[in-house]
């Protein structure tokens, strides 16, 4: 959880909008129907691949998601590896997918994920986690 809120945070920094399920659900919303809401108003869909997350009901049930609509977000899912997985135990889709591989250098992989955007990547300043905003979601 905690590459995934400084990966909120750096994408934030960039001017990048994100919807992210921790700091975007507040209070008693339903935090099943809220991801739903977001997912269906996301261009892009990010997921990041470690050794808790492929082991996510969460996790599988959004990705899955995302290979359903794939007419919505064509070749704007970005799998991210961030640590050596069993990346089956997520999807067997997953295996003809080109990966972000943070698992061999997290700077590397911000340059490679800004890349896609074709934007630079800026290491930030000092905790990029602060920067909160209510625009459309991107992932």
């Amino acid at each position: 959880m905690a590459f995934v809120t400084r990966l909120v945070g750096i994408l934030r920094g960039h001017h990048i909008p994100v919807w992210f399920s921790a700091s975007d659900i507040v209070g008693a919303q339903q935090w099943h129907d809220e991801i739903g809401a977001a997912l269906k108003r996301c261009d892009w869909f990010i997921v990041v691949l470690s050794r808790n997350s492929v082991e996510s009901r969460w996790v599988k049930d959004e990705y899955l998601y995302a290979l359903r609509h794939r007419d919505q977000y064509g070749k704007r899912i970005l799998p991210i590896l961030l640590e050596r997985c069993d990346t089956e135990r997520l999807s067997w889709t997953l295996d003809d997918v080109q990966m972000l591989r943070f698992d061999k250098g997290v700077d590397a992989g911000y340059y490679e994920l800004f890349r896609v955007w074709g934007i630079g990547y800026r290491q930030p300043a000092i905790n990029p986690v602060s920067s909160q905003n209510n625009q459309d979601p991107v992932i």
